[in-house]
């Protein structure tokens, strides 16, 4: 394999990142437009920081420019992309910002990353205001943008900053203290904490394939490195594999500092809460307008710029923080025309709306003092009606009722409370950590490899799953009306497990007709075609398409989310689970906006594995999950109760008209 195609392979999955394939970006946003070299000049330049270091950058200044322009700067740890004729292809991405002379674009390798000097930390930690000699991300972003003031010539003063996942990460961190010249800024895709939300864990329970691979790939001293896994399918890599310390006895001989970090750090303790972003923005007033950008289908990092944006609410005095979500995965905002994520149609261009509409509007508005904001305060893409809807808070405050979606007997969803009671109003099913729920189809392809279907996991079809006898199930009637969930999705679960230790994973399902229209409608139109040519080949392609009736029955994931039990009480001080004791669950299934259209269905799967992604638990108590030996791991019986008593449900933002 070249090095561009395992390059690409990288940008593509990338878990903080996401130089997001440049050259896709290319073809739809600059199809039959001028070469970069004819758009642009380069210059390669080495900024030195104020500890001495220096880092590589690359100033792209318009060939047109006829006025002062405002900096654009992008940071990365991911390289800079440069095609054969030595310009970067991350300027694809920004081909809907070219018009007009644009802005001066800068792209930087981090520190101790591709041509940058120093030592590369992974998510290095923010200083402290006004600490002597300390150095972080931020204060690299300052004394850059110092540097380009003095030493570019014909900027206007301004500078604005993005990026997505990493990119975003070092977005956010540029915001903590920002250089006086810093005026916008779009933090897209940012992890905000490690631990509770975002790559490596979620809700303590830990991302094994993901954080696995990542760290691999990041601190092996090979820039483009892949793990030579032996398997195609990686669920049987990682089933074989066994306990998680077999880890570092056969492969990573403690020479991977991040896995170490997972190794000694399997709590919430200080070391994980210094990095979680979103405490420092709890605390901050911004001075620089933010916009927040999230998918809804994130494989990586939805939590966190969510969680960034409601943190920043608390003192947003001047008005300046902002939210974008719209049907995404990670950083497909960024690339693409955003008609479609897997085989989900969405009716229209919306990646290529939100990069010429949204993002150019906002950096023109801040930078240049053109246009108006074309955000209110919320700008969110309602899936299922499939339109974009401008709000003037996020949550909505108004119009929204919350309403108890309850689990039934008889494996039903109702609006109406249970009236079962007694012992045995509960529905149960057999954890065995031996054979875990995949969390995608087999074969799970290596995260980051080529052709993995990593990017678009979430809306995967969950029938793959749904006659598992370890995956309980509960779904409504078909919908006599439209239902719009627009706000905080979150599970009250009542559960009892033979265990000392549970993971409980908890989905949130869009079911589809049986007789899905558009399918029909696609059926008809080859039965015109079999009519008016009887030679043709319509009557065959009118039986594959029923065969297969693509969308008819899906089961789409709207909202999803991981628990892990021993952290029920504590995130800091994880405690056992007393074994057949009914306990309590509150767990957050995230922010949404989306229609439950009628003729469709809601399901709620619940299941206690989703591997490899994340490490199987091994239902015993262990003081450290890295550190459990293969006899730890046992079954459990598993109740989910719903009784008048013990009633567990889904709590829904119900919009209404």
């Amino acid at each position: 394999m070249s090095r561009w195609t395992r390059m690409l392979a990288l940008l593509a999955a990338t878990p903080f990142a996401l130089a997001l394939w440049p050259r896709l970006a290319a073809r739809t946003d600059a199809q039959q437009q001028p070469t970069l070299a004819q758009l642009f000049t380069k210059r390669d330049v080495m900024i030195p920081m104020r500890d001495g270091i220096r880092l590589h950058t690359e100033i792209y200044t318009p060939r047109n420019q006829s006025a002062p322009l405002p900096f654009l700067i992008t940071r990365t740890p991911y390289g800079l992309s440069d095609g054969s004729d030595g310009y970067s292809r991350l300027l694809n991405m920004y081909r809907a910002m070219f018009a007009d002379g644009g802005y001066i674009f800068v792209f930087q390798d981090i520190r101790g990353r591709y041509k940058s000097e120093g030592k590369f930390v992974m998510n290095r930690p923010p200083c402290e205001p006004l600490r002597p000699g300390c150095i972080d991300e931020g204060t690299d972003t300052y004394d850059t943008i110092s540097w380009l003031l003095k030493n570019v010539p014909d900027n206007n003063g301004r500078a604005g900053m993005l990026g997505i996942s990493y990119g975003g990460w070092l977005t956010a961190m540029a915001l903590l203290h920002p250089n006086p010249a810093l005026k916008a800024a779009s933090e897209q895709a940012s992890p905000a904490d490690m631990f509770l939300g975002d790559d490596f864990h979620h809700n303590g329970a830990f991302r094994l394939s993901y954080g696995f691979e990542y760290a691999a790939m990041m601190e092996t001293g090979k820039e483009d490195y892949l793990f030579p896994f032996d398997r195609y399918d990686t669920f049987d890599w990682y089933l074989r594999l066994g306990p998680l310390s077999n880890v570092d006895r056969l492969y990573l001989h403690g020479r991977v500092p991040t896995w170490e970090d997972f190794v000694h750090h399997p709590n919430y303790d200080a070391f994980w809460q210094r990095q979680a972003v979103w405490p420092y923005f709890e605390r901050l007033t911004l001075t620089v307008p933010n916009l927040n950008v999230a998918g809804w289908w994130d494989q990586e990092d939805f939590w966190g710029p969510v969680r960034i944006y409601e943190a920043s609410e608390l003192h947003d005095v001047h008005h300046d923080n902002y939210l974008v979500v719209g049907p995404w995965n990670h950083g497909g905002w960024a690339r693409g025309l955003g008609t479609h994520l897997g085989p989900i149609q969405f009716d229209s261009p919306t990646s290529q709306y939100f990069r010429r509409k949204i993002q150019a509007a906002w950096f023109a508005y801040w930078l240049k003092g053109e246009g108006q904001l074309p955000v209110k305060k919320a700008l969110t893409f309602q899936t299922g009606t499939n339109r974009w809807e401008n709000y003037s808070a996020w949550p909505p405050v108004s119009g929204i009722v919350h309403r108890k979606l309850y689990l039934r007997s008889d494996a039903r969803l109702a609006f109406a409370p249970p009236e079962q009671s007694g012992p045995r109003a509960y529905d149960s099913y057999i954890s065995d950590p031996a054979h875990p729920v995949p969390y995608r189809h087999r074969p799970v392809q290596e995260t980051y490899g080529p052709g993995s279907h990593w990017y678009t996991w979430l809306v995967e079809d969950q029938r793959f799953v749904y006659e598992r006898p370890d995956v309980a199930t509960w779904e409504t009637p078909v919908l006599t009306h439209d239902v719009t969930v627009s706000g905080d999705i979150v599970a009250h679960l009542y559960a009892a497990t033979t265990g000392s230790d549970s993971d409980w994973v908890v989905k949130l399902i869009d079911v589809y007709p049986e007789r899905y229209p558009q399918d029909l409608l696609e059926m008809q139109a080859l039965e015109a075609k079999a009519v008016a040519d009887p030679q043709s080949d319509a009557v065959r392609q009118e039986k594959a398409l029923l065969a297969r009736m693509p969308m008819s029955g899906y089961q789409l994931m709207i909202a999803d989310e991981i628990f892990r039990g021993r952290f029920r009480k504590s995130y800091v001080h994880p405690s056992p689970i007393v074994p057949n004791k009914v306990t309590r669950y509150v767990i957050d299934l995230h922010t949404n906006n989306h229609t439950f259209l009628k003729g469709h269905r809601i399901m709620v799967q619940i299941q206690s594995t989703w591997f490899p992604l994340y490490d199987r638990n091994p239902q015993k108590f262990v003081p450290n999950i890295f550190e459990a030996k293969a006899s730890d791991y046992q079954q459990a019986t598993q109740r989910i109760y719903r009784s008048r008593y013990y009633a567990s449900y889904i709590d829904l933002p119900v919009a209404v008209h």
